[in-house]
Formats: structure tokens, sequence, C-alpha cells
């Protein structure tokens, strides 16, 4: 063990720190995605069409998040939202991982319920997971929208999708919270204008 003491860093130092940093990370948002998703948003509702959300991790409560305030406040006024989280249905999820693969359980999922013109959005920090990738490849093979939530360099994901929303940053932490931001935007659109 070293003599040396490492530099002890206050909570306020690092929550200062982390505060300046994810502002930072917010600058990165593109607003004209923003803009978009939100039109992609108001023809799916205006055409009846399903949106599904899906995400693993911290971007699965984020997903399931979007939904609820889709639900209750975005639909609220001008109509309704058709909208369901994939992540939602845990018998679903523990079913497929156990029998066949963690990869498919979105995808199984958008092929029960999934239909050309429908939209697909996908939460990825990494850009990278398996599902949420197989989930958008499969939505576009069947003619949907996609949008992608994405960190870091977008990775495999940030290509695939019709529209990405992307947050250029390393910290996993600023990038689910300026998922969640986005999230915020593309919903309150509709509860508040």
């Amino acid at each position: 063990m070293s003599t040396e003491t490492a530099a002890v860093v206050s909570p306020t130092s690092f929550a200062s720190e982390y505060k300046a940093q994810l502002l930072k990370a917010i600058d990165t948002v593109d607003l004209a995605g923003i803009a978009q998703g939100v039109e992609i948003l108001r023809e799916a509702r205006e055409k009846n069409r399903q949106i599904f959300v899906c995400g693993n991790g911290g971007s699965a409560s984020t997903a399931s998040h979007f939904v609820c305030d889709m639900l209750k406040c975005a639909s609220a006024r001008g109509g309704r939202f058709r909208i369901m989280a994939l992540t939602d249905s845990l018998p679903t999820i523990t079913a497929y991982s156990n029998d066949v693969n963690y990869e498919c359980i979105f995808t199984e999922q958008l092929k029960n319920f999934a239909k050309e013109g429908d939209v697909v959005m996908a939460l990825s920090g990494s850009g990278n997971s398996p599902n949420v990738v197989s989930a958008l490849t499969y939505a576009n093979s069947i003619g949907c929208q996609t949008i992608a939530l994405t960190g870091r360099d977008g990775g495999k994901l940030g290509p695939l999708a019709k529209l990405q929303i992307h947050v250029a940053e390393p910290h996993m932490g600023r990038i689910e919270d300026g998922h969640l931001m986005a999230c915020h935007m593309l919903c309150y659109y509709f509860v508040e204008v």
C-alpha cells in the first residue's frame, strides 16, 4: 500500500464539476433532432401508429419513464399516444432470456406487435447493446420509423436509426442525464405547446 494519500475531493467540489460537465454534455444535444423527434411522434399519433421504446439498465428505466410521461401527461391534450415500453414485461423478458437468448428480448416482442409505419425508439449509452441493435435492425427491415438515443460515439445503434439523438459524452451518468432531458423535451412539447 502506498504511503501517499490520494487527494480528497469534497462532495461539493465533485457535484460542482459534475454539473459543469453535464452542462457541456447537454449542449451537444442537437435541438433540430429533438424537433424531428417531435414530428415523428406527432405523425404516429395522428396516424394511430404504435410507438415502442426499449433500453437496458438505466436506459430501460428511462424508456419506462418516457412511456409513463407520454401516457399520463402528453396524451391529455391533442389526442392519445399508443406507446409501450418493451422493457416492462418482466415475464416475457426473462422467458426469452432463459429459453432463447438476451439479444432477442425486444425483437421478439416487436415481431408480435410492430407494423410498417410504427415507431421504434431505442436507448443505449454505448450504442452497442446487442438487443437494442437487433430491435432497430428488425424495425428497419419492416419499415418502421426508428429513433436512437445514444452517447459516446453513437456505437452501432446510431447509424442504424433514421433519427439519432446523441449525447456526445463518455460518462454514462451524464449520457443518461442527457437522454432523460431529451425524453422530457419530446414529451413536454405535447403538454405545454
